[in-house]
């Protein structure tokens, strides 16, 4: 477990001694070296060695904010699934409506198993009529590709897991567009959730406009030994953008200031996307039948004994995952993410609570912290 603390300018980062333990099976992506020459600091991240930093969390963090940061982001599953049946499957697989997604375009979803629980949430993008690609969280690749396998019945489609042969790089904030532009033409005009397969440094890619930041970005997706060199020229061009590299540190405080979720913190196995506030996501009146969906039905009748709800903190101390809230003497739930906002400087997080309490207060090792009950995007 990552942990954060920023104290004024001091940077303080805690990892616990069995998450530090590197050992061969460890997975790394066509960046590594490339990490290495920057100076990053790697750390195990979901079975990879990635980088949490390269100069301090907090200054990467504030370049997404106010000017753009480039992560490494290549640890992500992408799945094709293609054929006649493609999009009947994937309908029936995912909460979303995918039969409304048209070519270029991207869609946020949510994969649920039958009880309405998460097996995770991710990005679709409509290639073409009958051909997909899906982009899932790196701690659940094998898993979501099987429970596709598992599924997929009599639907004409093909399943293939295709994460090793990518590559993908994240380019966030305010000045990404600029500097993209420096490289290829016609970013500019994709429009949120859009993309365009074009050509970059004579490579094939797909930019899509989309992230993990609360920021204006692209997704690149490319193969994986074109990375490093794509990553080196969006470097070189976004020098004078102020263009920073960020890791999963910066990633983490951007993304829960955004009030994003992460797969087994805000939504997991036990947590459905109603109770994690993601019900947008949720389409219980398409036009067709999908996995979760008698579940999900059941608790919006019925209504939602717990729900996800964020907050800040008047106090310097950070209330961690796990941390147990408290209406009163009634323990109602525990927090499922926190760390400290380098723009609001001060703590923020989410919690699990059970609906009906007000007064909610956090225990932080013995003591209780009130928790000021905020809506989202927390900046």
């Amino acid at each position: 477990m990552i942990k954060v603390v920023f104290k004024k300018d001091l940077l303080v980062i805690h990892v616990s001694c069995r998450t530090m333990k590197v050992d061969d099976k460890m997975k790394r992506t066509p960046l590594y070296e490339f990490h290495v020459s920057h100076g990053a600091r790697l750390i195990p991240f979901s079975g990879w060695e990635m980088p949490v930093q390269y100069t301090s969390i907090l200054e990467e963090h504030r370049a997404v904010r106010e000017t753009a940061g480039l992560f490494d982001v290549s640890h992500m599953g992408e799945i094709n699934v293609n054929g006649k049946d493609a999009e009947a499957f994937l309908d029936y697989m995912m909460t979303n409506d995918i039969s409304k997604l048209k070519e270029g375009r991207a869609l946020y979803t949510i994969m649920c198993y039958p009880d309405g629980g998460c097996v995770d949430d991710l990005l679709v993008y409509r290639l073409k009529r009958d051909s997909f690609l899906l982009c899932v969280n790196a701690s659940n690749i094998e898993k979501d590709f099987d429970w596709l396998g598992e599924n997929k019945n009599n639907f004409e489609c093909a399943v293939e897991n295709v994460s090793e042969s990518y590559g993908q790089l994240a380019l966030q904030g305010p000045k990404s567009v600029e500097i993209l532009s420096r490289l290829v033409e016609g970013v500019d005009e994709v429009k949120r959730f859009g993309f365009i397969k074009v050509n970059l440094l004579d490579k094939d890619v797909l930019i899509s406009r989309t992230g993990y930041t609360g920021e204006d970005g692209f997704e690149i997706y490319c193969s994986a030994e074109d990375s490093p060199s794509i990553a080196e020229a969006i470097m070189a061009k976004g020098e004078t953008f102020g263009l920073k590299l960020a890791g999963l540190g910066a990633r983490d405080s951007l993304r829960l200031e955004a009030g994003y979720p992460l797969y087994g913190h805000e939504i997991s196995k036990e947590i459905s996307p109603l109770e994690a506030g993601l019900g947008f996501a949720v389409k219980l009146g398409k036009g067709c039948d999908f996995i979760g969906k008698i579940a999900l039905q059941k608790q919006k009748e019925e209504g939602l004994s717990r729900t996800i709800v964020h907050f800040k903190l008047d106090s310097r101390r950070i209330a961690r995952q796990e941390a147990k809230v408290f209406s009163g003497e009634a323990c109602i739930g525990e927090v499922v993410s926190g760390t400290l906002s380098p723009v609001l400087n001060q703590p923020i997080g989410s919690a699990l609570v059970k609906k009906g309490f007000e007064q909610l207060e956090a225990d932080v090792r013995g003591d209780r912290i009130p928790l000021l009950i905020v809506k989202t995007p927390l900046i």
